[in-house]
């Protein structure tokens, strides 16, 4: 059993072009995502999927490894499963596995890296496993952009949706502030009522699978790739975490984000 974590790095965006190569605090984006993906604990191997030749240059430049996939691949899962494959110059085995970590992510947390490839290791029952985190306002849980997940007893995906889910049908859900200036001990937020953030670890097998399926109706309707997976009859793991990630869509976000590197690099 082998365990990659793989990077999926594009450089066209319509909101932000060129942004794995965007200047934060000294280094482009995605070096500080290599950099903080290579602290994870026991990964054999960390890898940018890209198809740019400028991103390759930029990785090798700051020590990583980069692997070229063709531009008009269908996802950026299909892009890790294409990008171990060439690296490995063959098939990745059937009980690998492959962390899929966001290229605008710079501050992404190791731990989690590592959290999701262990439960994948430590239960042969799920082919994924994927985080989510507290939703916290009446904002975010209204919002198309913020995708909410609804979950079994034991942490298990039922469903992931934009719809604010699950409802209460008789009363208004109540969340807790992101900030609660003071209060010794913060209400802990209701745990029915979280959002997804876009890390997953596949079983290699189930990864084999999942991209020779084409999308199903719930995934093409909501626009969620990980809907494919339940249609497909997957059991999916989700990792609970009270970090909500801070990734990088526009300039302005790259302005925070250097910020918040700095800070903590100071």
């Amino acid at each position: 059993m082998k365990t990659y974590g793989i990077i999926p790095s594009r450089f066209g965006s319509s909101r932000f072009p060129g942004k794995p190569l965007a200047n934060l605090a000294g280094k482009p984006l995605v070096a500080w995502v290599v950099e903080a993906v290579k602290k994870a604990k026991g990964l054999d191997a960390v890898l940018v999927a890209t198809d740019d030749e400028r991103i390759v240059k930029a990785v090798e430049a700051c020590g990583g490894v980069a692997v070229m996939t063709p531009s008009d691949l269908p996802s950026g899962t299909d892009r890790i499963a294409c990008a171990a494959r060439r690296y490995l110059g063959g098939d990745f085995g059937d009980d690998d596995i492959l962390v899929n970590v966001q290229g605008d992510e710079p501050l992404i947390d190791p731990a989690l890296v590592e959290a999701l490839a262990a439960k994948l290791k430590d239960d042969a029952r799920w082919s994924m496993a994927t985080a989510v985190t507290p939703i916290r306002c009446a904002a975010d849980f209204a919002a198309k952009t913020v995708v909410k997940v609804v979950l079994d007893r034991d942490d298990g995906a039922l469903y992931f949706s934009r719809a604010p889910i699950p409802c209460d049908r008789d009363h208004t859900p109540t969340f807790q502030a992101p900030e609660l200036p003071n209060l010794q001990t913060p209400k802990p937020p209701n745990s029915l009522f979280v959002r997804h953030l876009g890390i997953y670890a596949y079983r290699g097998a189930f990864l084999k699978r999942y991209i020779a399926e084409p999308p199903c109706e719930l995934e093409k309707t909501e626009k969620l790739e990980q809907l494919r997976a339940l249609w497909m009859g997957a059991k999916i793991a989700v990792v609970r975490t009270d970090d909500e990630g801070v990734g990088v869509d526009t300039p302005e976000d790259a302005a925070r984000v250097e910020q918040l590197l700095l800070a903590r690099h100071a």
